[in-house]
């Protein structure tokens, strides 16, 4: 089985503010900043794991949190030349994508990004109404949000990204809609929309709000999926639209079963070994411990054969046009009539459709992803650990 497409992405885990519909392993900011000993680690932990990958080149990067633009751009710059001189990149200028909050952005510093290597930028915006920024815990205005975007194209930094969600408390169709058509005119070249949900263990889940009803979230959608088609945006996944040539590699990579190296404290990654075996990987989340810890203190866990279709299905179905049976095939090293047999019965109930030589997604199955992969979870199986790896 050939090696799918390598990409890496890096954590930091900090914030400014923990948001109250957060559950990703980011931690408020309290004490002074670790930056270099912080980077110092990635760049252990990066050299840890590059034995596995060596001779595959890097395709993207994704600075993901937590609030990564809370480092330097020497910071920054240090690490993309670190994995460019050790690994060396696929392409002259691949897609290494920095995410930033609108509210920790200094005047200039965007270009001093740019000149360290970052080719794009994830902008949360989240909305423009200052009534929700404020129910949603943001540190950032609307106004803060639009010199960003300002700020971004004077660094000639034009593909960004710009991240709302939708179905907040008390929202409506027309405001949501305003959301999207307030972020259209700051130009950005990709489009991020995600339905607020309530996770264990953050403080929405202690006293959620109330969020609007299931007709209401679908004018919510209708309206922006209009707006962003007459302003010239595809929608190629679930949550994303994109002006034609800029959907996010990285994230395709994902969405494709691509494998990617993850560093930093509590990082996931997904690599496909030299004899075809697919192992997932995880850092231990608590930064402090991730900075003591030995970089090779790496869980690894090797996917069974089993699971393979509802790991791939999991992301590949998020893909408008869904996947050709050759890529399962290349990505699994598994059969496509594995495949099919399990699709059939939701093709029969109208959540799936064949295409020619692959499957995809029917405009309802769409909207129910969920119960698509419901269907798709295997029976209750125990991942192997890898020998050597700490459990």
């Amino acid at each position: 089985m050939n090696a799918p497409p390598l990409a890496l992405y890096a954590h930091f885990p900090w914030c400014v503010q923990k948001c109250p519909y957060c559950d990703f392993n980011s931690y408020t900011l309290k004490d002074a900043l670790p930056e270099q000993r912080y980077v110092e680690t990635l760049i252990r932990d990066f050299d840890a794991q590059f034995p596995g990958v060596e001779g595959r080149p890097i395709t993207s990067m994704f600075f993901g949190g937590g609030t990564p633009s809370l480092f330097s751009p020497a910071a920054i710059g240090r690490l993309i030349e670190h994995v460019k001189q050790r690994a060396g990149f696929a392409a002259e200028a691949i897609e290494i994508t920095l995410e930033a909050n609108p509210g920790t952005i200094e005047r200039g510093r965007f270009a001093e990004y740019r000149a360290a290597g970052v080719t794009r930028v994830s902008l949360g915006a989240q909305s423009f109404d200052a009534r929700q920024l404020a129910a949603l815990g943001r540190i950032h205005s609307a106004s803060e949000t639009r010199r960003a975007a300002e700020e971004l194209h004077a660094a000639g930094i034009s593909n960004f990204n710009l991240d709302l969600m939708y179905a907040l408390p008390g929202q409506t169709g027309v405001e949501a809609q305003s959301d999207v058509r307030e972020a259209l005119a700051l130009h950005p070249a990709h489009l991020s929309q995600y339905h607020l949900t309530i996770e264990p263990g953050t403080l929405f889940a202690a006293a959620p709000p109330t969020q609007p009803a299931d007709e209401v979230v679908e004018d919510m959608l209708a309206r922006s999926w209009r707006v962003l088609g007459e302003a010239g945006f595809e929608q190629y996944e679930v949550s994303g639209y994109a002006r034609p040539g800029s959907r996010c590699a990285h994230n395709l990579n994902y969405w494709t079963f691509g494998d990617y190296l993850g560093i930093g404290a509590g990082a996931h990654g997904k690599l496909t070994r030299g004899d075809g075996t697919i192992v997932r990987t995880q850092q231990m989340r608590e930064p402090r411990r991730y900075l003591q810890a030995d970089p090779g203190s790496l869980t690894s866990k090797v996917v069974n054969r089993v699971d393979l279709p509802f790991e791939f299905a999991m992301n590949a179905f998020r893909l408008v046009d869904g996947f050709p049976d050759v890529l399962f095939e290349t990505r699994t090293g598994l059969q496509s009539g594995e495949l099919g047999g399990v699709l059939d019965p939701l093709s029969a109930r109208g959540l799936l459709e064949r295409t020619v030589g692959g499957w995809r997604a029917t405009a309802r199955g769409f909207r129910f992803l969920n119960d698509i992969l419901v269907e798709l979870l295997p029976e209750p199986t125990t991942s192997r650990p890898i020998p050597g790896a700490t459990p």
